[in-house]
């Protein structure tokens, strides 16, 4: 009889795991279902039914808890399983594993661990359902439906647009009567991340700095009672004597665009702004410092610090959060070219107290060039924190890989708040020193007032990276992000496919909530 049992419980798991092909046109018809199980603490090998996994197993008379029982040791977190034909609403149920209920937020991880689960296993049941070709997947909100429409948007997401053959486009629905309100800022949240992937992953003919400005604006079209904005052209950027951003556009024939967004969502008007800096370099071939050619396709995201700035700019007017934010993004491309950008270039920014001679010893360290343009401006709005993004150091790649976004920063509040937010998203944050150790390296020239590399071109060349910015920063509460590290996935973040990840823009928006919050 236990031989029978076996046979009959093998039988059983073939046929109930595995699609059958006479299903095609039928699984068309229908909508798949994902739902959640957590690991229960009280007895080894058995599994807890979420409240919507609960009462799925109700309607269709114990027969989920049954099959799960049947069909193998326990689901692990982020393991999944299908079922086919045990409810005749969906043809098609993902059972994915979400770990202990009870994780909440890990000290040693920097994230909410609960979040996180819920995040990789809803992205890991409606990757399954996609590939099965369903148009419209139901999906458990487990408790947190926030957490649960972030996983499963940010895991179908998937860049096809120049291929002929696309991915099924599924429609997410949130299953049940859970929190819908939580559901739909989950939505947004993960809709802004999947902007950036887009802008990033664009090769870099098809994504110009004006084609860069004109998505955006076309993004914001449907804001704009709330957004202003502002596409400055070559001849406003000379008038505001940037010098260091109008010497790296020199190389490319495509013309620089400073990109200017104004969100208005503080109800009175005259709340201090956020002000968001971002890295717009659409390629960067290195100029005269050639990059090596491994290394240059990717070159396509390094302008994943604008990307992630204007996503963020986009969910906060998406979400109407009570907060004005500027944002300000140079755009440009940077190229090699004779009389263009080059090796021991000498140039004079912003008058006054902005007034420099930087020297440029590597023309492959642009970034912190037209960033450096961008802060002396930004400081004319009186902003209540400066938070600039950039794919900046490879040295930050080296440091972290991609566990976090390396935060330098003159301001405990202001890497607090950062933290409390990259907490939440699981998007985490890390914060890296500012020490006069870097800042005498960058500052000790030859014959300029800075060098744009530093002394010791390779050894914290993060540090000395985020020490050339902070030259250009009077504000009390001002944080340079380097996201070379976590710009893009491979197979690190479970819910995020292979490509750019449009990291951390989550993270910015949370932050901006937070101060909405806060007043």
């Amino acid at each position: 009889m236990l031989l029978v049992g076996r046979t009959v419980q093998t039988a059983v798991r073939r046929n109930l795991c595995r699609p059958f092909s006479a299903s095609k046109n039928y699984l068309h018809e229908r909508k798949g279902l994902v739902l959640g199980v957590f690991e229960d603490e009280g007895e080894e090998g058995r599994l807890h039914l979420t409240e919507a996994a609960a009462h799925f197993n109700q309607s269709v008379s114990g027969r989920l808890s049954e099959l799960l029982q049947i069909s193998g040791p326990k689901l692990k977190k982020g393991k999944s399983r299908i079922f086919y034909g045990i409810h005749k609403d969906f043809p098609c149920v993902a059972v994915v594993g979400l770990g202990k209920n009870d994780a909440g937020v890990c000290g040693a991880e920097n994230w909410d661990t609960s979040k996180e689960s819920i995040r990789q296993g809803m992205a890991a049941g409606c990757q399954l359902l996609q590939e099965l070709e369903l148009n419209t997947v139901e999906v458990d909100g487990c408790g947190d439906a926030q957490s649960a429409a972030e996983g499963a948007t940010l895991g179908l997401f998937h860049f096809d647009q120049l291929k002929s053959k696309k991915k099924t486009k599924v429609s997410l629905q949130l299953h049940g009567s859970a929190d819908a309100e939580g559901w739909e800022k989950g939505i947004t949240y993960a809709e802004g991340q999947n902007l950036a992937r887009l802008l990033m992953e664009a090769p870099a003919n098809h994504m110009t700095p004006t084609a860069f400005a004109n998505i955006i604006e076309e993004k914001l079209a449907p804001h704009a009672q709330r957004v202003t904005i502002n596409k400055r052209p070559q001849n406003w950027i000379k008038e505001q004597q940037m010098g260091a951003f109008l010497s790296v556009s020199k190389g490319s024939e495509e013309p620089p665009v400073f990109l200017e967004l104004h969100y208005n969502g503080s109800p009175d008007g005259k709340q201090p702004p956020l002000l968001l800096v971002g890295k717009g370099i659409t390629f960067d071939s290195g100029g005269i410092s050639l990059k090596p050619s491994p290394s240059m396709d990717a070159m396509r995201a390094d302008m994943g610090g604008a990307a992630t700035v204007c996503a963020s700019i986009v969910t906060a007017a998406a979400l109407k959060l009570p907060v004005n934010i500027i944002g300000e993004l140079p755009g440009v491309k940077n190229f090699p070219r004779w009389f263009g950008f080059s090796q021991k270039t000498f140039f004079l920014s912003k008058e006054n107290k902005w007034r420099f001679l930087k020297e440029v010893d590597n023309t492959d360290a642009e970034g912190r060039l037209i960033l450096a343009d961008a802060l002396c401006y930004g400081h004319s709005f009186n902003p209540r924190a400066i938070v600039n993004v950039a794919t900046l150091t490879g040295a930050m790649d080296v440091a972290l890989g991609s566990a976090a976004t390396g935060v330098f920063t003159n301001s405990n509040w202001l890497w607090e708040q950062l933290h409390k937010a990259s907490v939440v998203t699981g998007d985490r944050v890390w914060r890296m020193p500012l020490f006069q150790h870097y800042t005498k390296q960058v500052t000790d020239s030859q014959l300029a007032d800075l060098n744009n590399i530093g002394k010791y071109s390779r050894s914290g060349g993060a540090c000395t990276a985020a020490a050339f910015l902070r030259e250009f920063v009077t504000a009390p509460h001002w944080a340079h992000l380097d996201i070379a590290g976590v710009m893009s996935n491979k197979d690190e973040i479970p819910y995020l496919r292979k490509g750019m990840s449009g990291r951390p823009t989550r993270t910015l928006v949370e932050f901006a909530a937070s101060l909405a919050h806060d007043g």
